[in-house]
């Protein structure tokens, strides 16, 4: 949750590169370089989790993390230097992030891993509550240098909560080391993984609209804002993993992933042709209610469809498709806006996620992000 909030008040960096002459384009660039830069590392995290465990890659990635934040303190244009921190701080993410999910998934009981990934991935949605208002309220303060030192504070607060945590895999992983060549690989062709990898990257396309241009929607239009929008959205996603995680174990996950899905494509939708405060709150709960469910499912499909041995390759390759969807979705999406609008990029984000939809329906078929068939288990 602390590394999350660091990271989430970076939402607000749009605005602090618009006073440094930035279009959306370029905006979308420059978000795009610390996606780059985690794609770049994320098959050497993945194997490096697989055969020397979590704990390692938990502290050089807040180490990092804590590191990066200062720097951007010395940027004062838009050039190369801000691509590499840019960099620097995409390479502290891809650490952390996947190095924290794997820790998590290990730690879940399988008899109730929809649950229990559902409750774990509350935490991440929590920044999103709070980061939204506090980013506000300190950049209405402070600037952007007041929210670099909002984030500076939980990013060093939460590399000291991780120096005591233990290394702990699950016994198979213990037992079994993972190869130590081509695991990554292995994850990214597996048969019944690329179904996932593919709905992965284009949800990953689509968030970008609002996690890398609701700072500037908000600055343009003077609808709404962006700390009511990620608090319901966050909000939702919360209650509905605290106090709804049971369900798709309960219905089938089917009947829980597609209208999710459907939701965030609704509340695309509702920000595209909505002009009010109250569309901007509905269109946060459609949006975070749908990826309240979407992101658990993905994640407990990708957990039980890989082996333990290579766990954290699997991990690393989940979240490779949310970075290429960054890597993507942020300077597509701002040539969107320059050329047509907000309304034309909402409508399209979506798009994209009803036809991802549609496609996973088609290629997953009877899958429905169950286990992988018997003849590709170890």
């Amino acid at each position: 949750m602390l590394h999350g909030l660091s990271f989430f008040l970076f939402i607000h960096l749009p605005r602090f590169l618009t006073e440094l002459g930035a279009d959306e384009v370029v905006i979308g660039l420059i978000v795009a370089a610390a996606a780059l830069a985690s794609i770049a590392i994320r098959p050497g995290v993945g194997s490096a989790l697989d055969r020397h465990g979590r704990r390692p890659a938990i502290l050089v990635g807040g180490a990092l993390n804590a590191i990066s934040v200062p720097l951007y303190f010395t940027v004062s244009s838009v050039g190369p230097w801000l691509v590499a921190v840019r960099i620097l701080h995409g390479l502290s993410a891809a650490l952390i992030f996947t190095s924290i999910s794997t820790y998590g998934a290990d730690q879940v009981p399988e008899a109730r891993r929809t649950q229990g990934v559902t409750l774990f991935a509350a935490s991440s949605m929590l920044p999103a509550a709070i980061g939204g208002w506090v980013g506000d309220l300190v950049l209405g303060a402070g600037g952007f240098h007041g929210v670099l030192f909002a984030a500076l504070g939980f990013a060093t607060t939460a590399l000291l909560l991780s120096i005591p945590l233990p290394e702990q895999r699950p016994a198979r992983a213990e037992a079994a080391p993972a190869r130590r060549r081509g695991s990554f690989r292995r994850a990214l062709t597996q048969r019944s993984l690329r179904p996932l990898w593919h709905l992965t990257l284009w949800v990953g396309v689509a968030l970008t609209g609002y996690s890398t241009f609701m700072r500037t929607y908000v600055d343009d239009t003077g609808v709404g804002s962006v700390g009511l929008f990620f608090a319901v959205y966050a909000c939702t996603a919360v209650a509905l993993r605290l106090f709804g995680g049971w369900v798709p174990d309960r219905f089938g996950r089917a009947w829980v992933l597609y209208p999710s899905l459907g939701a965030i494509a609704a509340g695309y939708l509702t920000l595209a042709f909505g002009s009010s405060t109250a569309s901007t709150a509905v269109a946060g709960i459609l949006c975070g209610g749908g990826l309240g469910y979407v992101y658990p499912l993905l994640f407990t499909g990708v957990v039980e469809r890989g082996s333990v041995e290579e766990r954290g390759s699997a991990m690393a390759a989940f979240s490779l498709f949310f970075d290429l969807g960054s890597l993507v979705g942020s300077p597509a999406l701002g040539w969107v806006i320059l050329r047509f609008g907000y309304t034309a990029m909402f409508a399209t984000a979506g798009a994209v996620v009803a036809l991802a939809a549609l496609a996973f329906a088609v290629w997953d078929g009877d899958l429905a992000l169950r286990r992988r068939p018997a003849a590709e288990r170890p």
